[in-house]
């Protein structure tokens, strides 16, 4: 007889040998700047919570009134009883917010990438996606009912060559708008462009550009100035810029209506719960109304830049507060990265499979809250770390 975990156990191990194996780390404190990290007092640069509203006193409260009112659980799916006022005020507020008729909230963004493709893909259909693309939105293709293809990262001919050459009914071509681990921009015009050619929808997942670019932080679609009829299918998390949990899907009155009908990971699951929604709300006050975070953070961006250089840091090209460095080795960014966290800096070491084999980095995120004393030493460390990996120091 098969031993299971034998057979479990030998996966395992494989992944161990390639360097490839997690390991978690326990928070110990808020999200912030200063962290308690298994038991260590560290900086963290490795927290999406880009804007610094995770802990902030006016989310925490908005939190606290509502779970005082509403309670903790919404008890069901949204089509049965789960479906509250600051859940409805919160579509509102984000449909507004993003110059869509209607937005619908998902319980985690894998569940509104995975869901929407789910529900506008059948048999006959085609979904092209950029092969860097989170895996949420992978998944969404491999698990849909039609044909999946997908293009070397950025390489739009090939995207438009996938398209033009397919006679499916319906067409979903499928982007990031930040990618996630090299923090680059879609060129959403283009890809626009190439959607408008080929009678295909457009759809983008703007995770990690709600909140930090844009004038008004309203994401790539503002940074671009794409609306509805050249982006119609736009998707976004609150557990990033937004610092609290979840996501949401912005469109037309039929796409909303759509998804509520068709979207398996919306209709089969538990609303969120009713104080997130109202502390998202909040959040979403702070993002509109304090645009000095967005400068702030614009500012760091280009410190830390200026600071690698100063340094012999080379950076991967990114606008935004994602700043990889990019290692190649999976063994060294471990050590790199357990060296950074002895001298009190927590980052984070990407390996496959989250990045392709040879682009292991070390993943560095900014915050608002971070400050420019904070960045210097962390250069300063990083360029140490670098210099002597592989020695008795590490």
């Amino acid at each position: 007889m098969v031993n299971p975990d034998a057979v479990l156990q030998r996966a395992l191990d494989t992944r161990q040998r390639q360097s490839r194996y997690r390991r978690r780390k326990t928070l110990q404190s808020p999200q912030g700047v200063e962290v308690r990290v298994n038991g260590k007092s560290c900086l963290g640069f490795s927290s999406n919570d880009y804007l610094g509203l995770a802990n902030h006193p006016a989310v925490i409260a908005a939190f606290q009134q509502a779970a005082n009112r509403y309670g903790v659980g919404s008890g069901a799916s949204h089509l049965v009883s789960g479906h509250g006022a600051e859940h409805q005020a919160l579509e509102e507020e984000l449909a507004a917010f993003t110059g869509r008729p209607r937005a619908i909230l998902f319980s985690t963004g894998y569940m509104a990438n995975v869901g929407v493709i789910r529900a506008l893909v059948e048999q006959g259909d085609l979904v092209v996606q950029d092969r860097l693309n989170h895996a949420s939105l992978l998944d969404g293709g491999f698990l849909c009912r039609g044909e999946f293809q997908r293009y070397a990262h950025t390489d739009l001919p090939a995207a438009q060559s996938l398209l033009a050459n397919s006679s499916a009914q319906r067409k979903l071509l499928v982007s990031d708008g930040v990618f996630s681990m090299d923090g680059d921009l879609a060129d959403l015009p283009a890809l626009a462009d190439i959607a408008d050619q080929n009678n295909a929808w457009l759809m983008v997942d703007d995770a990690h550009g709600f909140g930090v670019l844009g004038d008004t932080g309203r994401g790539i679609a503002e940074h671009f100035a794409m609306d509805i009829d050249r982006l119609p299918i736009l998707v976004g998390t609150l557990g990033k810029s937004f610092g609290t949990f979840g996501a949401f899907v912005a469109g037309s009155e039929a796409l909303i209506e759509s998804l509520i009908q068709f979207a398996r990971t919306y209709i089969y699951t538990t609303a969120l719960p009713p104080a997130v929604a109202a502390a998202s709300r909040a959040a979403l006050t702070l993002i509109d109304s304090e645009s000095w975070r967005r400068e702030k953070l614009q500012t760091l961006i280009a410190h830390f830049q200026k600071g690698a250089a100063e340094r012999g840091i080379a950076l991967m090209a990114s606008p935004t507060p994602i700043q990889p460095v990019l290692i190649g080795d999976d063994a060294k960014v471990i050590k790199i990265g357990e060296y950074l966290l002895k001298a009190g800096f927590w980052t984070g070491a990407i390996r496959p499979p989250t990045v392709p084999v040879g682009s292991a980095r070390l993943r560095i995120t900014l915050t608002a809250e971070h400050e420019a004393a904070h960045i210097d030493a962390l250069l300063d460390t990083l360029a140490l770390a670098l210099k002597t990996v592989g020695g008795d120091e590490l």
